[in-house]
């Protein structure tokens, strides 16, 4: 069969009654569990999940919890109502600012950007990228990019003490979050259910006991387009799904391609499921109009991040 981008779709009714059939099994039988605890945050991938928890164990039994904090873009609060509304889901919003400022998050990831940065201050929004693309094969380095209250943008590349430490502190974030949610969790006699998607779990774009700590984690054999497919399917909220995927994670706005993957989804994913199906590069390329040293690009460097990330998924030894 030659190759297409067609090859990722799914049966997407089936591909639901499957999970929702497996996530019963996994919670009420294996874990004796009553119910699903969610973190959502008005993202494609969170907002699948629990469309599957509210089909699967019925709203009644599924609890969404909102984290927001002081870098967070306001639009992920109003998604993520919006979201849990649709589904006759009960929310909470648990605001995160003050547990973050008390484990110093903020202060040490600011002291970080001032040692590149030192004009920077609580005026200006900042981030981290990783440029790149189809067309480089090699290992990428982190940038850091600050933008002043006037819109003029900075970025030099990040020494790598720098780079450590701001994602140290920011990871504090994922980590305080997976607190909240196993308080809301033990408190009811709930499973936490993850949200990471393959593309996440598989190359690392994911916090050790941070957003990677849950009990069952339902999508992360799906790719993002698949995500995005079920979104469809589960009737998920059209603003949602037309939400370009971020980390909001830093003060600026930035996408989960700048910050991490570096090309669009459609072209990663097709490329990561033409290479796991033992398709050459040349095939793919060819379906994909693309040219074979681009995909062997994109090869490489899913490879790279599946090698390079593999403590992240270790269990304790």
């Amino acid at each position: 069969m030659a190759f297409s981008k067609d090859l990722v779709k799914l049966n997407v009714a089936g591909e639901a009654e499957r999970i929702s059939e497996k996530l019963k099994s996994d919670v009420v039988k294996k874990l004796k569990k009553r119910g699903a605890v969610i973190g959502i945050s008005g993202g494609i991938d969170s907002s699948v999940v629990l469309a599957l928890c509210a089909k699967t164990f019925g709203p009644k039994k599924v609890l969404g919890v909102m984290m927001p904090e002081s870098d967070s873009n306001p639009d992920s609060l109003i998604l993520a109502r919006k979201l849990a509304n649709k589904f006759g889901v009960e929310y909470i919003v648990e605001n995160m600012t003050a547990a973050l400022a008390g484990y110093g998050c903020y202060n040490r990831r600011d002291e970080a950007i001032k040692s590149v940065f030192p004009e920077y201050d609580s005026t200006y929004k900042a981030k981290i990228v990783l440029p790149g693309g189809i067309d480089q094969d090699k290992l990428s380095v982190f940038y850091l990019t600050i933008i002043s209250a006037e819109g003029e943008e900075k970025t030099e590349r990040l020494p790598l003490k720098e780079y450590l430490q701001i994602v140290a502190a920011s990871n504090f974030k994922q980590r305080s979050r997976m607190s909240m949610l196993y308080y809301h969790a033990d408190a009811r006699n709930y499973a936490v259910i993850g949200t990471g998607n393959k593309n996440e779990h598989e190359q690392g774009f994911f916090v050790k006991y941070g957003d990677g700590g849950a009990d069952v984690k339902p999508i992360a054999h799906l790719f993002k387009t698949q995500v995005f497919q079920l979104a469809a399917y589960l009737e998920v909220p059209v603003e949602i799904q037309n939400r370009m995927p971020t980390t909001d994670t830093y003060s600026a706005e930035q996408t989960q391609e700048e910050f991490f993957f570096k090309m669009p989804f459609d072209v990663l994913d097709a490329v990561w499921y033409g290479w796991e199906k033992e398709y050459s590069a040349q095939e793919i390329a060819e379906g994909l109009d693309l040219k074979t040293e681009q995909v062997q690009n994109i090869i490489n460097d899913i490879k790279r991040k599946i090698a390079g990330t593999e403590y992240l998924r270790m269990n304790p030894l």
